[in-house]
């Protein structure tokens, strides 16, 4: 299954039990259809960069969060037709990360040596030739 990350902007309220709500429903959708949800990162209120007119409101500022998960295409399909009838929605963005884990963390992304070799004073050495 291919890797996602949902980045979505929710309506800023006071209290926190609907963005709780909204995010324990997307998150419950990917895992009902079979998926893994990976990570979910709150990133707080915000000013919007513009208003936003969403269900027949203006908005100017939003709940701001990010959820990176494992999923299928026709889940996608019915995630993004929910997120586009929730009333607690104004902008949402999903992004393919990539297919396999090597296209989303290349071998380099940890340090630059595989296990087979180790980096010494600048120079790679190789353990097995």
């Amino acid at each position: 299954m291919p890797l996602y990350e949902l980045f979505c902007v929710a309506i800023a309220q006071a209290e926190s039990a609907p963005l709780r709500d909204l995010v324990h429903t997307t998150s419950r959708l990917v895992l009902d259809h079979g998926g893994v949800v990976r990570n979910v990162q709150y990133w707080g209120k915000r000013t919007l960069p513009q208003r936003a007119k969403r269900h027949q409101q203006l908005h100017y500022s939003g709940d701001y969060w990010l959820m990176q998960f494992d999923t299928n295409a026709p889940t996608l399909k019915v995630l993004n037709d929910r997120l586009r009838q929730d009333p607690r929605v104004i902008k949402w963005n999903t992004l393919k990360l990539g297919e396999k884990l090597r296209e989303i963390v290349p071998p380099t992304a940890s340090g630059g040596a595989t296990p087979a070799q180790s980096t010494m004073g600048g120079k790679t050495v190789d353990y097995l030739g």
